[in-house]
């Protein structure tokens, strides 16, 4: 396919004059940001006989590169410190939460079920229920949208959904032979099968089996799959690191105005209060570009300043059916609406699930492209999105890949990740899904619009995308 790709693609319209145009495009919005504008007045996608859910608020403690503040913590502390900024914020009564819903892609073994731990840590009632779910990069959206099921089933009223990964410290198990090992040592009964089996260790038994980091279908590196999908599309590597570079300058430019609402501060034990993410680092195109390909070697495109790094972090959501919000005294902050799940090859389509999940929820709720006012997409590299552009902006993918008689088209810059991405701000892996939705919430009170659209790639070749409608002011 990659060279079907290639051939078909590498011309298409993506230069590099269009980043510093969308960054000055960007910026030219700021005066809108000062205070929240007056929302369009669309038709509302709720449906006759559905629920409506609504988010109350979501946050999420400061996103931290690996190996820094957080690096002696374990994955439930950080979830726990999501959770309970959540409830200082919103001051909902721990009782009244019906269920908990945890994401995260590298379990640490001693606490599997994450979920639970964390909101027994958070002082949450030990009789409401919680479980842990994983679907890679999408695994918070996926709690997200198992809350959104359960509401509107009825089986719940008030759902807490997040994500948490911390990769300064993941399992790193002893070799298959070790571990056959040191099963069979437990179950030996006399001291002299207990010497036998340790006279059979090997030198070789002592290496150490780490996490993997390429697909299991296909044994290749997200990275490397990244860089194959940037050259299949023509993206160029100046390209990759405009746009990365656009990323971490937004990023900075809404941390500073106070726009990344959604953190709360975290006490890190024995360390000082954490209050903002740490990866944001504008650069500057010429200091980038002297950086070595990190996965194709010598002559790839993806680099460290154009991929999004590894990242400790957690986040929370408090999602409700919109009369229970009503009833309490909440002002809710957006409706969560349509929502799919997409799956295609794993090779030579791992990273473009937003590309296939946005035409279909669009159909799904009646809209088309131009009805969005805000765009939120998970930015894994930045080759991958703009990929992501380009294949939505193709008859010939649409046609001879998707099945469709026509493109969907590009979202347009001004609309799109306008506070910084997964490249700047951090990307834990299953915490960032709900980053995306508050973050669409967020700008659409500020820029008054009425519908964000929410997507992400995830490892396996899976995608998710959602539409998110502002509340009534």
């Amino acid at each position: 396919m990659s060279s079907m790709l290639s051939s078909a693609l590498r011309n298409l319209p993506v230069s590099s004059a269009w980043a510093a145009g969308a960054l000055a495009r960007s910026f030219s919005c700021s005066s809108q940001f000062q205070t929240a504008a007056q929302p369009k007045t669309k038709k509302t996608l709720g449906k006759t006989g559905v629920k409506n859910v609504v988010v109350v608020e979501g946050v999420r403690i400061p996103f931290l590169q690996s190996g820094t503040s957080y690096a002696d913590l374990m994955p439930h502390d950080l979830a726990r410190a999501a959770l309970q900024g959540l409830l200082t914020r919103t001051n909902v009564p721990r009782d009244v939460v019906d269920y908990i819903v945890y994401g995260t892609v590298i379990q640490e073994v001693k606490t599997s079920n994450v979920a639970r731990e964390a909101a027994l840590g958070a002082g949450f009632s030990d009789k409401t229920p919680a479980h842990t779910v994983t679907m890679a990069c999408i695994s918070s959206n996926q709690a997200m949208t198992t809350g959104v099921g359960l509401i509107a089933a009825g089986q719940c009223d008030v759902v807490v959904a997040g994500g948490v990964e911390l990769m300064s410290d993941v399992p790193i198990r002893h070799s298959r032979k070790m571990r056959k090992t040191m099963l069979t040592l437990n179950r030996a009964k006399s001291l002299g099968q207990k010497l036998s089996l340790i006279s059979k260790i090997r030198p070789d038994y002592f290496t150490p089996e780490l996490p993997a980091v390429a697909e299991f279908s296909t044994s290749e590196t997200m990275g490397h799959s990244a860089d194959r999908l940037a050259a299949a599309f023509g993206v160029s590597r100046l390209e990759q690191d405009e746009y990365a570079l656009r990323s971490h300058t937004l990023a900075k430019k809404a941390q500073d105005e106070g726009l990344l609402q959604d953190v709360v501060p975290f006490k890190v034990p024995g360390k000082d209060t954490v209050t903002k993410d740490n990866g944001i680092r504008p650069s500057s195109i010429e200091q980038m570009g002297k950086l070595k390909p990190a996965f194709v070697k010598p002559y790839g495109t993806v680099t460290a300043a154009n991929s999004s790094f590894l990242t400790d972090g957690a986040s929370a959501m408090l999602i409700m059916s919109e009369e229970k919000a009503l009833a309490m005294g909440y002002k809710p902050k957006a409706y969560l609406r349509d929502f799919v799940y997409v799956s295609q090859d794993p090779k030579d389509q791992l990273l473009l699930g937003p590309t296939y999940a946005t035409p279909k929820v669009l159909e799904k709720a009646g809209l088309s492209l131009s009805d969005i006012d805000v765009f939120e997409f998970h930015e894994a590299f930045a080759g991958q999105i703009l990929a992501n552009l380009k294949a939505m902006d193709s008859d010939w993918f649409a046609q001879n890949y998707m099945g469709r008689k026509s493109k969907v088209g590009a979202p347009p810059l001004d609309k799109f990740n306008n506070w910084g991405g997964s490249l700047s701000l951090g990307h834990p892996f299953g915490a960032t899904g709900c980053r995306l939705v508050i973050t669409a919430a967020h700008r659409l009170k500020k820029e008054g619009g009425q519908y964000g659209l929410v997507a992400a790639c995830a490892a396996g070749g899976q995608g998710h995308a959602m539409l998110v409608e502002l509340y009534p002011q």
